[in-house]
């Protein structure tokens, strides 16, 4: 598929030939580009950032770095490559043909999907948007802009999707998807962890782990989809989505090698007035991260994500390396909720579990990141395990909705809870502490001294180099 890099927006969905469609993109540029210069990242316009662009949906379509100016870069339409005579891998259709249409059928269906999965990348854009003022490095700055433009990207792949395949009612809803606006009181995101706060680099550490790795799992289900136009184009998402989650995991790993430094250098776990981060902070980061993350994946039992499954909308995780008949009409999965005061499992039926099959899926992933933060410390001779809170501490949404839990899963009172509240999730002291630990480092070859420097470059270039050129 040749990518057309000559028009307005690039793509390689030759938009080219369909004059309607394009007129309506271009049409929705200016209101785009007016968003990204009130929302997008503060006092960016005139810095020159060593910044990645997809020229290609191959491997070598990503090859291509250079500086350039945040309001232009290229932000276009990709589509990953098409499989020949693709056919549909679950539900009711299994074995038909993937549709390269909206069957009418699943239309407001397929619609509510692509909205809510667009609704999450300005969203992410809008709450990172003064964390520049801070940056630990240039190399972590220009790490923070290419997240934010590949969110803004994921946003040009969902509006296309909308305009494209649902009309009059797409367009609307491409209109709004910049009318909503992260903790906006009076119109805010659709789910709430695209509402919170994002003020300094631990939250945007643990954000880019923990939500971005929510979308991996989303765009993963979503990419299993009989509606091909859709699984293609959450196929090139998760390219970019892999790299948000390097930055995360990455970027924690070498604030916990910097405070077991600290740690072992002064002989304590207290490290604040050492300029570090402490670990029972980083662990408070985690379960608030984690729990509000747990809560994207909706209800665990939910008869909207088994019409979705049987309908072919959106599959599971690793669909084809599932060994089941990949239709769930009899099977059971374990569920938790609360009995008799007491958390415990229950079997539902397979089809309404798949929230929480894909959460689960989720949370073993997590597991392998906070492992390797664990190694971190253990390779320094700290024996400080971090670890992930219990599945229903902290939750809103769900069978645990309301009920008072600890990181350990025991079910405590309203008074325990609020007594204990501030050991187990951020205080107010924890983010002014933060606030005033992260001042901005912006010398080339500089990193700041609450997160080790790290290991190497990008594209081959070594920390030293100017990844922005601020102006």
């Amino acid at each position: 598929m040749a990518v057309d890099l000559s028009q307005a927006i690039p793509n390689n969905v030759a938009l080219a030939d369909d004059r309607r469609l394009q007129r309506a993109l271009e049409h929705w540029l200016p209101a785009y580009l007016r968003w990204w210069r009130e929302l997008g990242p503060a006092e960016s316009a005139l810095h020159e950032v060593y910044l990645r662009t997809a020229v290609g949906v191959d491997a070598r379509g990503w090859a291509h770095f250079d500086y350039v100016r945040m309001p232009d870069y290229r932000w276009g339409i990709f589509l990953a490559e098409p499989e020949p005579d693709r056919r549909i891998g679950f539900g009711a259709h299994r074995g038909e043909p993937a549709w390269q249409d909206v069957p009418g059928e699943y239309r407001a269906e397929l619609r509510r999907l692509v909205v809510t999965q667009g609704d999450t990348e300005p969203a992410s854009v809008e709450q990172q948007r003064r964390l520049g003022a801070s940056c630990p490095s240039l190399y972590d700055l220009r790490n923070l802009y290419q997240v934010n433009v590949e969110e803004g990207r994921h946003l040009w792949a969902m509006v296309y999707l909308l305009h494209a395949y649902f009309g009059r009612d797409g367009r609307e809803e491409a209109v709004a998807l910049l009318e909503r606006h992260a903790g906006d009181p009076d119109r805010p995101r659709i789910l709430q962890a695209f509402n919170e706060r994002t003020e300094d680099w631990l939250s945007f550490f643990m954000f880019t782990f923990f939500q971005d790795r929510d979308g991996k799992f989303q765009l993963a289900a979503l990419a299993e989809s009989g509606f091909d136009p859709l699984a293609r184009t959450c196929r090139f998402m998760l390219t970019e989505e892999a790299h948000h989650m390097f930055v995360g995991e990455s970027g924690l790993a070498r604030i916990v090698e910097r405070s077991a430094e600290l740690m072992r250098a002064h002989d304590t776990d207290a490290v604040r007035p050492f300029g570090g981060i402490d670990l029972a902070t980083f662990q408070k980061f985690i379960n608030f991260h984690y729990s509000i993350c747990l809560d994207l994946f909706g209800q665990e039992r939910s008869t909207n994500a088994a019409n979705y499954y049987t309908m072919g909308l959106k599959g599971r995780f690793g669909e084809d390396r599932i060994g089941d008949d990949h239709r769930l009409e009899t099977a059971r999965y374990p569920v938790l909720g609360l009995a008799e005061g007491a958390i415990a499992a229950t079997e539902a039926p397979a089809l309404t579990a798949l929230n929480e099959r894909l959460r689960r899926d989720f949370t073993a992933d997590s597991e392998r990141g906070i492992a390797r933060f664990n190694k971190v410390l253990a390779d320094r001779g700290i024996g400080a395990p971090l670890r992930l809170p219990h599945s229903a501490f902290h939750r809103r949404i769900g069978a645990f909705a309301g009920v008072h839990v600890t990181p350990e899963g025991q079910v405590v009172n309203a008074t325990e809870w609020q007594r204990r509240r501030e050991e187990w999730l951020p205080s107010a002291a924890d983010h002014a502490f933060l606030r005033d630990l992260m001042r901005p480092v912006t010398s080339p070859g500089h990193v700041a001294a609450w997160i080790a420097p790290p290991r190497r470059g990008i594209d081959g270039r070594g920390l030293d180099f100017a990844y922005v050129r601020l102006h």
